[in-house]
């Protein structure tokens, strides 16, 4: 484990409101010494899925120990529940909505915990949390707490099992097809889905079917001419739909949740 300590934050935020700001200086405040990192906070506002997609393949570059808050959270104020989740030397923070089946759901060794409030209200003085910015009063402190040493993870709360599932399910693979979906479109208008490209390993005679387009698989956007559609295996190892030197998603009209089915073709 590292000495180091790391809190990362994933949230649908943006940068045009003072909510990061503010997290990150209530985490400071109660331990100037973590290393905060921001992963991202464009998550597409109330896309839960976008937010466990972009968890599940970003957590891993940071050092084992790290706490990770990820806060995309339509229901916040309501009853449903803030989870914490152990995996693979990580600790993650997130609201019980389906972001953390999205991004842990297909996995057997994981841990979760539900957050007992009034009793880690007690243990780490929470503030009374607000009705709608929880992400200030409660994953915050809670996640600083834990970077700290302040708190154990076993600390936080019963576990828990009934974990609330993602709304777009994992992929499908029958026959010469597999079928995924669009999970996020990035700064540069592509199109990410959740097809991990090993399962297209020894499989290069195949098309990218999306919203009534199809597409080749490259291995790069160079290989491409400008303004040509193409699909390629991008660096997190998923499949994606890229226009080169220009925005696929504006031009071919996709959005998150669209089906993307890859056909292998006879050979």
């Amino acid at each position: 484990m590292s000495d180091q300590k790391v809190i990362s934050l994933i949230t649908d935020f943006g940068f045009d409101s003072p909510f990061v700001g503010v997290m990150k200086a209530v985490i400071i405040s109660r331990s100037p010494e973590i290393h905060i990192v921001d992963l991202f906070h464009n998550v597409a506002a109330y896309n839960v899925d976008e937010g466990g997609f972009w968890l599940t393949h970003s957590y891993h570059y940071l050092p084992k120990g790290s706490i990770h808050i990820a806060i995309v959270d339509p229901g916040v104020g309501s009853v449903r529940r803030i989870l914490a989740a152990r995996y693979d030397g990580h600790i993650f923070l997130a609201p019980d909505n389906g972001l953390l089946h999205q991004a842990f759901g297909g996995q057997q060794d994981i841990e979760y915990r539900e957050l007992d409030l009034p009793r880690l209200s007690d243990l780490l003085g929470l503030p009374l949390a607000s009705a709608t910015f929880h992400g200030r009063d409660i994953f915050a402190p809670v996640a600083a707490a834990l970077a700290a040493g302040v708190c154990e993870f076993e600390e936080l709360g019963n576990t828990y099992s009934d974990v609330t599932p993602a709304r777009i399910g994992q992929v499908i693979k029958i026959g010469n097809e597999i079928n995924g979906a669009v999970m996020s479109i990035d700064h540069y208008g592509n199109i990410i889905t959740n097809i991990r490209g090993k399962l297209l390993d020894g499989h290069e005679n195949c098309t990218v079917e999306c919203s009534g387009h199809r597409f080749t698989i490259k291995r790069t956007y160079s290989d491409a001419r400008a303004g040509e559609d193409i699909a390629l295996v991008n660096s997190f190892g998923v499949l994606e739909i890229a226009r080169a030197q220009g925005r696929a998603a504006d031009r071919l009209g996709v959005n998150r949740g669209a089906k993307v089915t890859v056909r292998f073709n006879k050979t």
